[in-house]
């Protein structure tokens, strides 16, 4: 790690009534008296009239000293706090750098002050991964599950099973050297009980960690199907405004429109798209173009047809195409629309979604709306909440612990099996150990450190 001090502008761009500035480093207890005039007390707020190189203000600022290691970064951080908007933080930054040359402060790159965190040991990297979670946070069950995250929970239960795997392994090493009392001493250790309450236990963190990772990402959900069949009127009813025009006009949306929602916490980026058909118009054959892209991106995809239609030939090819389109994960679910426009006793005869995975709504009037939004999270995979909450997850936590799990399920065979070999036991319990240790960052490429850290915003 580069040990220069770093330096950035720690607050969103553009007009805000705060601006903060944020350096970290070591030994920056010079820069703060040369900023300050007077050496300063940690954790106290100062006041002082910042000027440029001319003796022209700048600003009023208060300047906040943190000295290692009771820090964020565990560095010495120095924070101005500054009236908010560009040029005025963007001149403090400026006059700071120009002031610590002589210490090399250098702009910081993006994730950079979490990166020092992590690696001096004040956060581990779930807890890091946790900080732009919680930034990034579109819902307030998002929200709390990057809060759980950053308060450690997630690290304290992938952190005790490898302890448990760490222990369960020394057990086996040890038996190595004695051969003639392995099976026996094995099994006066319970071994095969301790290994059999380790993968249940990481089999609760994967159905966690799965909810986790739905939270975070939340779920992408196209709209499709033929011109006029209501899904601008869908967008517009999950949305709570009106976002798209609604025209008896086949074709009126021909460009896709993205709006993220939540449907009980859950984040969810709605994509109303254009209504799939022939088309001699080259905007419309874009839009339509746009339609399909969307569809292979989807996890789910409500297919939608006007209910007062009979599904014909081209409602058929369109449905055929699209399941040929989507992803091998996606969840296509057939919406009949327009359930305002049949009679009352024609209602009385639609079957249960669950059977005929087709669900009948009216987006005009709201009906099914609710029953609609149940079906969505039931799709997701989403169970609601987990005892203690649930915490933020990420595609490479899921992937680490599935491949944990294919370690622990080999080390059964290898330690309880038919054919029992002590070496490849321990060997398999090593690697599980190995990949939980990537998800806290024990043990991680620095290669895989630098993209996740890359991923941050400057300042954080």
């Amino acid at each position: 790690m580069n040990k220069n001090p770093i330096a950035a502008i720690a607050t969103p761009r553009g007009a805000g009534g705060v601006g903060i500035i944020r350096v970290s480093g070591p030994d920056l207890i010079g820069l703060a008296k040369t900023l300050l005039g007077t050496e300063p007390r940690p954790r106290f707020a100062h006041f002082l009239v910042l000027k440029d190189a001319h003796q022209e203000q700048i600003d009023q600022v208060l300047l906040l000293f943190f000295k290692s290691p009771a820090s964020f970064t565990g560095e010495d951080i120095i924070e101005l706090h500054c009236h908010g908007g560009p040029r005025v933080t963007q001149l403090v930054l400026n006059r700071v750098m120009e002031l610590g040359s002589s210490d090399g402060v250098a702009l910081a790159g993006p994730g950079e002050f979490s990166l020092r965190a992590f690696l001096n040991g004040k956060i581990d990297l779930v807890q890091a991964e946790a900080i732009a979670d919680l930034i990034n946070a579109q819902s307030d069950a998002s929200l709390r599950g990057a809060t759980l995250s950053l308060q450690g929970r997630f690290s304290e239960q992938i952190n005790r099973l490898i302890d448990e795997i760490t222990q369960l392994r020394i057990l086996v090493e040890s038996t190595l050297d004695f051969p003639e009392e392995e099976i026996e001493f094995i099994e006066s250790a319970n071994a095969k009980q301790r290994l059999e309450k380790i993968m249940n236990d990481l089999d609760q963190i994967i159905k966690i960690s799965s909810q986790g990772k739905i939270l975070r990402d939340g779920i992408r959900l196209a709209l499709v199907g033929p011109p006029n069949v209501g899904k601008s009127s869908l967008l517009n009813t999950l949305v709570g405004e009106e976002r798209a025009i609604v025209t008896p006009i086949a074709g009126t949306t021909r460009d896709r429109i993205i709006e993220n929602i939540s449907i009980d916490g859950i984040p969810v980026h709605l994509i109303d798209t254009a209504g799939i058909r022939d088309s001699q118009d080259v905007v419309e054959q874009i839009g339509v173009a746009q339609t399909w892209d969307e569809i292979t991106k989807a996890d789910i995809i409500l297919l939608m047809h006007d209910v007062t239609k009979a599904p014909d030939v081209n409602f058929e090819d369109i449905e055929t195409q699209v399941r040929a389109c989507a992803h091998s994960g996606a969840h296509i679910l057939t919406v009949m629309n327009k359930l305002d426009l049949l009679e009352r006793q024609q209602t009385g005869q639609i079957k249960d979604v669950a059977i005929t995975k087709q669900i009948y709504i009216s987006a005009k009037t709201g009906e099914g709306i609710d029953q609609l939004k149940e079906t969505i999270l039931r799709f997701a995979g989403w169970e609601g909440n987990a005892e203690g909450g649930i915490y933020t997850a990420r595609t490479r936590h899921l992937q680490a612990i599935l491949v944990a799990k294919d370690h622990l399920q080999k080390a059964m065979t290898h330690g309880f099996g038919g054919n029992r070999v002590l070496e490849l036991f321990a060997e398999e319990l090593h690697c599980a150990q190995n990949y939980l240790g990537e998800i806290t960052g024990k043990l991680l490429p620095d290669d895989l450190l630098g993209k996740i850290f890359s991923e941050f915003c400057i300042g954080k």
